[in-house]
């Protein structure tokens, strides 16, 4: 983080390196609280051809559950799943922000539908 407070641009990296992340449109179909986790949503999202993934997202001091449910965003579907203490999580939702309420999960545009790889 620069001293006025913005943002740096992380290192370069050439187009393979970016390639290798795999971006799709998916559908949050159910979204519930996290017992005991102050930050956390789970979410399951519809990736297209009737394939669901549970992502556990930190965007719980910026968006309810129920606003969630059948919205759009973008997920990269190729990330590790990762064990965590409430379960396994299989993917990640983008957002945009600082942090806390200042979380702005990332929508694509009307016709877009789950499972079409973001390019």
């Amino acid at each position: 983080m620069r001293e006025d407070g913005t943002e740096v641009i992380a290192d370069t990296i050439e187009f393979p390196d970016f390639a290798k992340v795999d971006l799709l449109v998916a559908r949050i179909v159910k979204a519930d609280h996290v017992e005991g986790a102050e930050k956390l949503l789970q979410l399951t999202l519809d990736i297209g051809n009737g394939e669901t993934r549970n992502v556990f997202s930190g965007i719980k001091a910026a968006y309810k559950p129920e606003d969630l449910e059948g919205r759009l965003t973008i997920m990269v579907a190729n990330l590790a799943p990762r064990k965590m203490k409430f379960g396994m999580s299989e993917g990640m939702v983008l957002a945009a922000g600082p942090g806390g309420s200042e979380i702005y999960l990332l929508e694509p545009n009307d016709g877009a539908q789950p499972g079409m790889r973001v390019m």
